[in-house]
Order: structure tokens, then C-alpha cells, then sequence
């Protein structure tokens, strides 16, 4: 297989990232079998009512604020034994709700406290941080807003810290609105394939393992020593939970303890979500690494995998990658079947070593319910597709040192499958990551389409996959991008200029599907007009190659003649497409003219007796000549997709759909009737 350096440049990049992210794969089997082999090591001991403080870091959560206290002073423990701190940096009517269930509470006998910083300096971490200032129990357990711990919690955790090097536990995390949607179901399958292998994998073992922020207990001395909360990462709990066991600190994972939570509802939050755990494991990776490195008393096998989990967002730009070249490797017609014998084998393996492997693995983890479980999983890998733009986003962020604001994932206190959050406050917008998902979605359908006019249709599945998750996301992205509406018995009437707005946005989302549609149309009819041309030359050059027809082959390269044409008249004046570095191999006056002195040397051989030396000699120097060519246009191809006008369009098409997101963000921010306005 022979490439020219622009065609091994790209293909060195595919296999590349697809040895890496097989190096991922196969490490968390590695964890799926650890996690089922390994023997449960989980004692306790009786520690009697050891003071606890329960902390509740909140910031503008009044749908499910409320209930949270609720369930914390549910709990069954001795009032003189539990302190309840509510960190509270909302600047919404939050602080209203907190502060007279606190009071009900205080007057009921809690210990419980609601805390006001004045400042969000350091967001959860920050407040965390701010709390442990006055924190004197022995154990200090945390509970995100969005959490409903259950009333025996304490008393069937706390028994776990058996041994006085355990520095923290951490309980698995339920669902308490799984089935609300499609969207919750993927997350919940996700999220039970890190607590279940993952954490379980880890725990009592050598290997680190993560705090998850919420449900989970601390010794407050292992805090302290273990340098406190530090505020410069996205995801602190991943911070403390690493630089505690760097100090000598076990860990536990308790799966039989299920705290249960909400699940993120809207796309737009759950991207959030997703964004802020992909950046700040990144952030841990580029802070953590070169520590746990030269840490001598850290064994080997936990130094491996403490890399392979702050880096492991890294297959998702790698994923990207995959996508973008392989549609020009398909274009180049190359062999990328893992057997050159048998293609279908190449989509065997994909299956095998991804939605085969992952269906035994949730065998292993639901054992009698893995059935229902199983027809999640293709909404989990649409689900992973099309979030892998978003968290690639992430990590370039991470690795290029940009600084966000901790932006927290909204809930709405949606538990039954009928309820609504579309009217309720906190809806995000979608982003400019959306007209990213959109560009990969064209791409793909792009991609689709030369694995099929390239012959290697085995790859359509595979492209397809991507493809659906990216206008999924994107599209959900978009649909969930709801502005507060005004109940029934709040109805007011729009004044002029607000009718007007609405219609500009209205138009707006005309734009955006017109845009997307004139995308596609100006992809395929370029593919058509560009591209297959240079497909049905090649395929006219393996006609030639295969005969040795005289007449044949004439008609073969009359065929040719009119698609070089074609593509002559759209070339620039060097008439090679090769932009960057052109050479002689893909300048078309030159192919052109080989393709004129072959059909003279046909013509010549129509003359000469079929049954002599200078027939059959002339049949083989006509092969010769027309595979040389052929190799010239498979040299050229990949440039017709990254031509200037190619170029130029899309820069267009982005700049387009660019200024009407942000004419949509515009009229959404005048749009929004704020509660205050409409009496909601």
C-alpha cells in the first residue's frame, strides 16, 4: 500500500488515535474484570454515634432545596450528634425557601445552620472549603442539592470506617427519574458503569479511587491533612479524593448503599454536566500527574491507572479525529478492513469489542434485569457520539488553561415521569458547541456517502452511529431551548416590541433549519459534481485494467476524457488541486495528456493481430500506464475535499449559522419574561 505524504500524514493520525483509544477500551475491561473476580472486602465495625456534620452546598436550587433538608433531617441519628450546615450562595428566592425551612428545623431541636458567605469566591469548592473553618465533628458527610439521602444512611455508613486509614467512602449513586426520558436512561447506564465497575474495581484495592462530590462521608482529620479544598479545578472532589490517597488514606465504595438523585432532564444540563467533569479530570490530570509519578510509595499498576482516569476524556477528541479522517482514508481507497480477505470482519470486531462486549458486561452487573437494561445501550452509544464534541471542547479548554465559571447542572425536582421543567426557571440555551455537533452531522452524512460511492459500504454503520448522535444532541440541544412561558392564569398581553422579538426568533429557527438543509444539499450536489466524478474515473481505470479489448478500453477512456473535462474546467489555472504543495503526480494537464497518448495507443493496437508479441505487449503497457494514473488520482482525491472554494463555503456556512445563534441568544435573553414581570 503505497501513499503519497499527505494520505500517510492523515492515515498515521487514524491509526494512532485508534491505538489509543483501544488502549482506554481494553483498560476498562480490565477494571469489568477486576470487578467481577475480585472478593468483596468490605468490614465494619460498630463506632457507635461518632459526631457528624452534614454538609448541603447549594447555589440557586429552589425546586429541589427544600427537599434536600427535608430528607437530611429525616435522617435517623441523634440530634445532639448531627450538625446540619446549608451552604447557601443562591442569589434567588432560594435564600427565602432555605431560611424558613431552617428555622422550622431549629425550632424542631436540629443543630442546623444556614451559612452565607456574601460571595460565591470559589463556588462549591469554595464554600466547602469556607464550611470546615467551623467544622469540629470527626466525620463530615456531603449531599448535592439534586440528592435524597435515605433515613438509615449514617447508620449503615459510618460502620464502614473499620480501619483508621480509611479516609472517606463513597455510596453509589441512584436514580430516582431513570425512566423520565431517553436521556436519563443513557446517563443512568453510564453512570452505573462507573459506580459498578469502575469504583468497585477500585475500592480496597491499590488502585485510586474518586470522590464523587455528593453521597459519600469524610473524615474531617483526613481533610485537613490531606491539604483541604483547594478551589482551582472544576471537579475539587477528584482533587481531595487523589492528594488524600497520595497522603496514605484508603477509600471505600459502598455499591449495597444507594443514595438516590436527579438525574439532569434537559440536553443543555447535561451537557453542562458532562463539559464540567471532562475539563476538570483534565485540570487534575495536568495538576496531579507529575506527582503521582515520582511518588515511590504509589505501586506501578496505580500509577497506570490513575492516568488512564484523569485522562480518559482524551478518546473523545481522539473520536473526532477518527471521524474526520476516515471519510478522506475512504476517498483515497485505501484497505482499512482489519482483514483484507474477509471486510465483514472488520465491522465483527467493531461490534465485538464495543456493543458485544459492553452487553456481557451489563450481564455482570444487573445480573436477572440485564435484559431491560440491554435496550438502553443503543441510546447510550447515540448518547456517547454525540457528546464527544462537547467534551472534546472540554479538554481543549482544560489543556489550553481557559478558566470557567463553575456552572452547576439546574434540576427541577422532576421525579414522575409526567412532570414538566419546561416552565420552570433555569433552562439553559444550547450553545455554540451545537453548531460544532451540527458540522460533524453534515460531515458524517458526507462520510456516509463516500463509504458507500467508495465501495466500502461495511463502514456506514460505523459512520452512521456518530452521525445519529451528533444531530441528536444537536437537535435536542435546540428543542430543549425553552423560554419561560406564561401560565394560563398569568396570560398577558404581548406589547408590540415583544411581538416583534418573538418573531424574530421564530425566523431565526427558520435560519438555522434552512442553513442546515442548504449545508446538506451543498455537501452532497459538491460530492456529486467534485468528488464521484473522480470515483468513476477510477472505476473506468479498473475496467482498463481488466481487459484487453482494444474497443474496450477506447470506450473506457472516452469515458474518462468527459469526466476530466468535467473537472478541468473547475480547477484553477495550474489545474492541480493540490493547494498547499502541488506536484507533478496530481497536475490534471499532465494526466490529461496520458490519457490522450492511451487512447492513441489503443487505436494503434486495434490494428495489431490479438495472437502477437507486440499485441500482448502493448495490452500490458496500457496497464501499466492506466494503474500509474489511477494512483495519480487517488493521490489527488483527499484535496478536493479541502479545496479553497471547499474551504471558503464552510467558512461562510459557520459564519452564517454563527450570526443567527447569536441573533437567537439575543432575542432569547429579550424574550425571557422574568417571574417577577409575569406573576409565575
Amino acid at each position: 500500500m503505497e501513499f503519497n505524504s499527505f494520505t500517510k500524514f492523515i492515515f498515521d493520525i487514524f491509526i494512532a488515535s485508534a491505538i489509543i483509544i483501544t488502549g482506554y477500551t481494553f483498560n476498562f475491561y480490565y477494571l469489568t474484570y477486576l470487578s467481577v473476580k475480585r472478593k468483596e472486602i468490605i468490614s465494619t465495625i460498630d463506632v457507635g454515634t461518632p459526631s457528624v456534620t452534614i454538609q448541603l452546598p447549594i447555589y440557586n436550587e429552589k425546586y429541589v432545596a427544600k427537599r434536600l433538608v427535608d430528607a437530611v433531617c429525616a435522617i435517623d441519628y441523634p440530634k445532639d450528634k448531627m450538625k446540619i450546615m446549608v451552604l447557601d450562595d443562591s442569589d434567588d428566592d432560594t435564600v427565602d425557601i432555605l431560611s424558613n425551612v431552617v428555622d422550622k428545623y431549629k425550632k424542631e431541636g436540629f443543630q442546623i445552620e444556614h451559612v452565607r458567605r456574601g460571595t460565591r469566591k470559589g463556588y462549591k469548592a469554595g464554600a466547602l472549603k469556607h464550611a470546615m473553618k467551623t467544622t469540629d465533628t470527626e466525620y463530615v458527610a456531603i449531599f448535592d442539592a439534586d440528592f435524597i439521602p435515605p433515613n438509615w444512611f449514617l447508620k449503615r455508613a459510618l460502620p464502614h470506617f473499620a480501619k483508621s486509614t480509611i479516609g472517606f467512602i463513597q455510596c453509589r449513586w441512584g436514580h430516582v427519574n431513570e425512566n423520565y426520558s431517553s436521556i436519563t436512561q443513557a446517563q443512568a447506564l453510564s453512570l452505573d458503569f462507573h459506580f459498578l465497575i469502575e469504583q468497585k474495581a477500585k475500592s480496597n484495592s491499590n488502585l485510586f479511587m474518586n470522590f464523587n462530590g455528593t453521597a459519600g462521608i469524610w473524615k474531617r482529620t483526613c481533610i485537613e491533612d490531606s491539604g483541604g479544598w483547594h478551589t482551582g479545578t472544576l471537579v475539587e472532589d477528584l482533587d481531595l479524593s487523589y492528594r488524600s490517597q497520595l497522603k496514605g488514606w484508603k477509600c471505600v465504595f459502598l455499591p449495597d448503599i444507594v443514595v438516590n438523585a436527579e438525574l439532569p432532564v434537559q440536553i443543555n444540563a447535561a451537557k453542562r454536566q458532562q463539559f464540567r467533569w471532562a475539563k476538570g479530570s483534565m485540570q487534575c490530570a495536568i495538576k496531579l500527574l507529575a506527582t503521582i509519578t515520582i511518588q515511590r510509595k504509589v505501586p506501578i499498576e496505580a500509577k497506570i491507572q490513575a492516568f488512564v482516569q484523569l485522562t480518559r476524556h482524551i478518546v473523545y477528541p481522539l473520536i473526532l479525529i477518527q471521524f474526520l479522517t476516515l471519510p478522506i482514508l475512504l476517498a483515497s481507497n485505501l484497505n482499512l478492513y482489519v482483514s483484507s480477505l474477509l471486510p465483514a470482519f472488520t465491522i465483527i470486531a467493531y461490534l465485538a469489542m464495543g456493543p458485544g462486549a459492553y452487553v456481557v458486561i451489563i450481564q455482570s452487573m444487573y445480573h436477572k434485569s440485564w435484559k431491560s437494561k440491554v435496550k438502553i445501550l443503543p441510546a447510550l452509544l447515540v448518547y456517547n457520539a454525540g457528546m464527544s464534541v462537547n467534551n472534546s471542547v472540554a479538554i481543549f479548554d482544560a489543556i489550553f488553561g481557559k478558566k470557567n465559571e463553575f456552572l452547576r447542572t439546574p434540576k427541577y425536582g422532576i421525579v414522575a415521569k409526567d412532570d414538566d421543567w419546561r416552565d420552570k426557571a433555569y433552562n439553559l440555551p444550547f450553545t455554540q458547541t451545537t453548531l460544532l455537533e451540527i458540522f460533524f452531522g453534515i460531515y458524517g452524512v458526507m462520510g456516509i456517502s463516500i463509504a458507500i460511492f467508495s465501495n466500502n459500504p461495511i463502514f456506514v454503520p460505523i459512520i452512521g452511529l456518530q452521525t445519529i448522535g451528533f444531530f441528536y444532541i444537536s437537535y435536542m440541544s435546540i428543542a430543549h431551548t425553552k423560554f419561560q412561558r406564561i401560565k394560563s392564569e398569568n396570560i398577558r398581553i404581548l406589547t408590540k416590541k415583544e411581538k416583534m422579538q418573538k418573531r424574530i426568533y421564530q425566523l431565526s429557527m427558520i435560519g438555522v433549519v434552512g442553513i442546515i438543509i442548504f449545508g446538506v444539499f451543498m455537501a452532497i450536489n459538491g460530492y456529486n459534481s467534485d468528488v464521484y466524478p473522480l470515483d468513476r474515473i477510477r472505476g473506468n481505470l479498473d475496467g482498463i485494467l481488466g481487459s484487453s479489448d482494444p474497443i474496450a478500453i477506447k470506450n473506457h477512456l472516452t469515458a474518462i476524457k468527459q469526466d476530466l473535462s468535467t473537472i478541468m474546467n473547475k480547477l484553477p489555472a495550474s489545474k492541480n488541486p493540490v493547494w498547499t504543495f502541488p506536484t507533478e503526480s496530481t497536475n490534471f494537464l499532465r494526466i490529461e495528456r496520458d490519457i490522450d497518448n492511451l487512447m492513441t495507443h489503443a487505436e494503434t493496437l486495434s490494428s495489431v493481430p490479438v495472437d502477437s508479441d507486440a499485441f500482448q505487449s502493448g495490452i500490458s503497457n496500457i496497464g501499466e500506464r492506466a494503474f500509474a494514473i489511477r494512483e495519480n488520482i487517488m493521490d489527488s482525491t483527499p484535496y478536493f475535499f479541502v479545496s479553497i472554494t471547499n474551504i471558503v463555503f464552510s467558512m461562510i456556512w459557520a459564519a452564517a449559522l454563527l450570526g443567527i445563534f447569536t441573533a437567537l441568544k439575543r432575542k432569547k435573553d429579550q424574550l425571557n419574561i422574568s417571574e417577577e414581570v409575569s406573576g409565575v
